[in-house]
């Protein structure tokens, strides 16, 4: 049985779609980000790091227990312990490797600071919006010329860089509909996926974190996530 303790984050969405991929054995410890469990004693042995989201596997490869964290080891540990979703061939083995990395080191990152400062902020930055919504729109354009390339991101077959990205894309192809049609073609692919449909829906989003409407959205939940309370030393 693999544990996971996440909440209704697309880095933790990333992983309920490939545990049902996969078809392992798993449940769910809730991790409620905005009420601060992920500051906790219990949550910070887990993950001295505190993000979300965190495995715990009782058939580890050394026996129970074993602990793990970053969305990008933990789909490459899966995928090793499953002997799926990640190519055999040392060629497309390494590009599914560099899309993963591609979505871990950049589409996840700069599409979290444009997110942030287009709706979360207190204040508003014009610099930083308009910095981080062109760094958007040029992954994007990234995405969509390899898609027009390969069905896949790592090529022929469907893998965990694949799994890895879709959960951070929805919010850009709504608003930004017809702009990059290869990344719709495959997005509308993968959620065909019944696992993929599935894992989308993990967790249940709060008012105060719906992008738009962010009601009950405060200062205290702001200092959880990025202000004292999440920088207080430990």
């Amino acid at each position: 049985m693999i544990t996971l303790y996440g909440g209704p984050t697309p880095n933790s969405r990333k992983i309920a779609i490939a545990l049902l991929e996969m078809d392992l054995a798993w449940q769910v410890e809730p991790i409620d980000i905005l009420a601060g469990d992920q500051l906790t004693p219990e949550f910070l042995a887990l993950n001295p790091n505190n993000k979300t989201p965190v495995i715990v596997d009782d058939q580890g490869p050394h026996g129970p227990g074993f602990i793990l964290w970053e969305t990008g080891a933990i789909l490459l540990y899966l995928a090793e312990k499953t002997g799926g979703f990640l190519p055999a061939d040392p060629a497309p083995r390494a590009t599914c490797w560099q899309w993963l990395m591609f979505q871990v080191s950049g589409i996840g990152p700069m599409f979290g600071q444009e997110v942030h400062f287009t709706h979360y902020a207190k204040d508003r930055h014009e610099y930083a919006i308009a910095r981080y919504s062109r760094e958007v729109d040029r992954l994007m354009m990234v995405l969509d010329k390899r898609l027009g390339e390969a069905e896949w991101l790592a090529g022929d077959d469907y893998s965990i860089a694949d799994m890895a990205m879709l959960p951070y894309l929805p919010r850009q192809l709504a608003e930004k509909a017809g702009r990059f049609p290869n990344v719709e073609r495959w997005a509308a692919v993968m959620f065909a996926r019944p696992a993929v449909a599935e894992g989308m829906k993990f967790g249940v989003a709060r008012a105060e974190t719906i992008a738009g409407g962010l009601t009950g959205f405060t200062d205290e939940h702001r200092a959880i996530l990025w202000g004292d309370r999440q920088h207080v030393a430990r």
